[in-house]
């Protein structure tokens, strides 16, 4: 039997007064994405979120920071890989319609060039990683299938 491998990460659904979900799209995935990332040794997912944050996307100040949900997620089958995400929702203040960040953090994504922009959830746009599976637990989002005519 093949050993399974955990990757603990914490995942960002940041939104603005507006209600906008803040997403983009980065090298290395088809479809949206939401600022995210894996845990490091003795970190907390809170902790991690916001480091992940400021890392991807610049923004270093988060208000009203919320556990969301937790779940395993099954990036591949063979050899085993699963996600153990840690979701939260996050506020912020932000002004800017759109932006690009490059992470200059020199881990593995130092470099790499997010565009971010501000979608209206729900989105009938594709999440990459599933990532849009509890857009639906935000405050003001309507449940999956419940959108009369979602876009973004």
């Amino acid at each position: 039997m093949t050993d399974v491998t955990y990757v603990r990460k914490a995942c960002a659904y940041i939104t603005r007064g507006t209600g906008e979900l803040l997403v983009f799209e980065g090298p290395g995935h088809d479809g949206l994405q939401i600022p995210k990332g894996t845990l490091e040794p003795g970190e907390s997912p809170r902790e991690a979120l916001h480091r992940e944050v400021r890392e991807e996307s610049g923004l270093a100040t988060l208000s009203a920071t919320n556990h969301l949900t937790t779940d395993v997620w099954t990036r591949r089958e063979s050899p085993p890989k699963r996600y153990v995400r840690h979701f939260f929702h996050a506020r912020v203040h932000e002004l800017r319609d759109r932006w690009t960040h490059t992470v200059t953090d020199g881990g593995g994504e130092h470099g790499a060039e997010f565009d971010f922009r501000w979608v209206q959830p729900p989105t009938n746009s594709e999440f990459a990683l599933d990532l849009d599976d509890y857009v639906h637990l935000l405050p003001n989002v309507a449940a999956p299938g419940n959108a009369a005519s979602a876009s973004d």
